[in-house]
């Protein structure tokens, strides 16, 4: 029994080291890449979002109650990013 499981482990050790050599390598770069690709679609959502005009629109409130006084259910959203009422804010301190 013995002399069996010691046959057993010197004949598969030369197999194991490479094996375990790749698996590592492998689960290392499955992990830079998933951490790549995420980096890359959230810069792609943060370009997005910084189309949004709301902000510098003169129907914006700044209250999270109504957001907006023309379209309180698409603002600070994508959909407003082509609002057709967008007026920008001429003099801030009017405001």
């Amino acid at each position: 029994m013995l002399k069996a499981l010691y046959f057993l482990i010197h004949t598969i050790q030369p197999f194991v080291v490479p094996v375990c050599f790749v698996t590592a390598w492998t689960l290392i770069i499955l992990v830079g890449w998933s951490l790549w690709t995420t980096a890359r679609d959230s810069v792609s959502v943060a370009k997005q979002m910084h189309q949004i005009p709301c902000s510098g629109c003169q129907f914006f409130t700044d209250d999270y109650r109504l957001k907006c006084t023309v379209h309180p259910s698409a603002a600070n959203t994508e959909d407003a990013i082509n609002c057709l009422d967008y007026q920008a804010k001429t003099n801030p301190m009017l405001y």
